[in-house]
């Protein structure tokens, strides 16, 4: 468990040992990688996994926001552009791919603004396999992406969706156009809703969001599907 610069300048946080078969990216949400990121990173890598979590926001210093204080990470996401993000996810990769780790072994996991990034990456074939918590942007654009129902025909690798019916910024009917969109493509997708989930249901440090019969379920599915489509190295 230690903070790690890549070659391209910026921290990223790493768990876990490099012989693991596997590795997976965890996709900050937007208050930075934080307690609750490092700890998700954790979480896989006791799950055998080699985790880490680059810091998205490296070009402001990469600060942690605390989770009553949204105004202050409005413009930190405002800062994030599609050819910055791309630029981070090749260097991770990258770095992994120092440790023996290619794309058929890697997972892309992520939270929030972190799951739309995460659905991103999984367009590049750079990941064997992605999973976006809560990811927005479904209907319109988010960093410079298109929609992520546009994205869909573009997805190169397995992709799962997790979403909750009582998140007020992502209708269902968006999660379900998604769907449909996700379903047209040649790869493996699947989404799973929560009737009782709000956006940040998988959070245990936020109380007012968090379901852990949600988070349980879906960080169990998650695991699942990446044992499903990934390979050891």
């Amino acid at each position: 468990m230690t903070t790690e610069t890549m070659s391209g300048g910026f921290p990223i946080y790493v768990s876990g040992t490099t012989d693991a078969p596997r590795a997976v990216i965890v996709i900050q949400e937007a208050f930075g990688v934080n307690d609750h990121i490092r700890d998700v990173a954790d979480r896989f890598a006791a799950e055998g996994y080699l985790a880490v979590a680059p810091q998205l926001f490296h070009r402001d210093g990469s600060p942690e926001v605390a989770y009553d204080d949204l105004a202050s990470a409005m413009p930190l996401m405002a800062d994030l552009n599609q050819q910055g993000i791309t630029n981070d996810l090749q260097a991770t990769t990258d770095f992994l791919a120092t440790l023996g780790f290619h794309a058929p072994n890697i997972a892309i996991v992520g939270y929030c603004m972190g799951g739309t990034v995460a659905f991103y990456a999984a367009t590049l074939g750079h990941v064997g396999a992605a999973a976006s918590f809560y990811g927005g942007g479904v209907a319109v654009g988010r960093f410079g992406f298109a929609p992520l129902i546009e994205l869909a025909a573009e997805l190169r690798c397995p992709w799962l969706g997790l979403y909750g019916d009582l998140d007020a910024s992502i209708p269902v009917e968006q999660v379900e156009a998604l769907r449909e969109a996700t379903l047209a493509g040649v790869f493996p997708t699947e989404i799973v809703r929560y009737p009782e989930g709000q956006h940040g249901f998988h959070c245990d440090m936020r109380p007012d969001n968090y379901n852990e019969a949600a988070a349980t379920d879906a960080h169990a599915r998650t695991l699942a599907f990446f044992v499903a489509h990934l390979r050891d190295k």
